[in-house]
């Protein structure tokens, strides 16, 4: 029947401008979260009639041959770049956002030393202690400091208990609540007082990846400071309409777990098989729109935007701070009805804010105004 079929899409395009309405009215009220609203890959429509697949190694050739490989592997030339790392020695793939990137450095950092013990701090990202479960690692979690970086004299104590086992280390560039960096310059020299020979380093970037390239004195963050693996998230300061990342290391390591696959003639170097062909090539374009000194730009901007926050705060007597190079400001739990209009990231007796390309002054001043007139409300609990 004509009429029916015509009935349920117009419900269905009902559902659909209905939840389109839903996010444009949530677009500019999303400060909590890491996700860039400041986006448009318009241009790349057309690609949504397709099914391509980059399935694989994407420097490796494959019968499978709508892919976007050679955007891949600009990607990952790219972000090697940027982490100090020689193109001819490294080896990358865009995955599917920060919890697979971490998964793979570990996954590497296992087969390299299957007795390892792997150290994380207690601000690190919650998607680690379940990846160390799927992988069945051993595990040892360190105190941090108030900041958010590790402890590093429990981490000396821990690992000189221990210092019998190998040493997997995960450095949180950028910790998940309050934008904290380990200092890998510490931690090595720690490997080094305690002659630690055998040792892994994976360095967690989700967020501060795509922040310390691009400002004037970063902490160390690259290969260069002693990495072994990076992963950095590309739906976060880049923009996308999906989550998605980059893993990257070095491709002497690869060779460990690489396996041919003659039915799709690929190596099989990646975590997941069939892997999302669009995301490299929104992360290709976002960088041909914005080029390295677009993106120095906008995180400077960022960065501008996170210090209006912490000193409107402060001025308006609501103690408020951030780490060095961090566009993440920390500030007291406000009510629950704050955090929910502006998807405030809570824990414990803290919120956060992260001032992400999409986040102007004007919002900072109305996040302010909102936590005031909380405090106003129940000065006694500030809810």
């Amino acid at each position: 029947d004509r009429t029916e079929v015509t009935e349920v899409n117009t419900q269905t395009q009902e559902r659909l401008n209905g939840l389109l309405r839903d996010f444009e009215s949530l677009k500019l009220q999303q400060v909590g979260y890491p996700c860039n609203q400041n986006f448009d890959y318009s241009a790349l429509l057309p690609f949504l009639s397709y099914c391509p697949n980059n399935v694989g190694d994407p420097f490796h050739d494959s019968n499978f041959r709508s892919n976007t490989h050679e955007m891949e592997r600009e990607v990952v030339g790219l972000f090697a770049d940027m982490m100090h790392l020689s193109r001819d020695d490294a080896w990358g793939y865009v995955t599917s956002g920060g919890t697979e990137g971490n998964m793979y450095g570990l996954y590497i950092g296992r087969e390299m030393f299957p007795d390892g013990v792997v150290y994380f701090s207690q601000d690190t990202h919650y998607s680690v202690v379940k990846i160390l479960r799927v992988l069945k690692s051993r595990n040892i979690m360190i105190k941090s400091q108030d900041s958010g970086e590790i402890d590093y004299e429990d981490l000396y104590e821990t690992i000189r208990i221990n210092r019998d086992s190998p040493v997997i280390f995960i450095a949180n560039i950028g910790t998940t609540m309050k934008g904290a960096v380990d200092d890998v310059g510490r931690v090595r020299k720690i490997l080094d007082d305690l002659v630690i020979t055998n040792f892994y380093i994976h360095a967690d970037a989700a967020l501060s990846g795509m922040v310390l390239p691009f400002v004037d004195e970063p902490q160390p963050y690259g290969f260069d400071a002693g990495f072994d693996s990076v992963a950095v998230s590309g739906h976060k300061m880049i923009g996308s309409p999906m989550p998605c990342g980059v893993a990257l290391t070095k491709r002497e390591y690869v060779g460990r777990i690489a396996r041919s696959i003659e039915y799709v003639g690929v190596l099989d170097t990646t975590l997941t098989g069939s892997r999302n062909a669009i995301t490299p090539l929104m992360l290709w374009y976002a960088f041909e729109q914005h080029g390295l000194d677009g993106f120095r730009e906008i995180v400077g901007e960022c960065i501008s935007v996170a210090e209006y926050a912490v000193s409107r705060f402060n001025d308006s007597g609501i103690p408020a701070w951030r780490n060095r190079n961090s566009v993440t400001v920390v500030f007291p739990r406000p009510s629950e009805e704050v955090i929910r209009r502006w998807q405030l990231a809570p824990y414990e007796d803290i919120a956060h804010l992260i001032a992400m390309p999409h986040v102007t002054r004007e919002i900072i001043d109305r996040v302010v105004d909102d936590c005031l007139r909380s405090q106003q409300t129940n000065p006694s609990t500030g809810e």
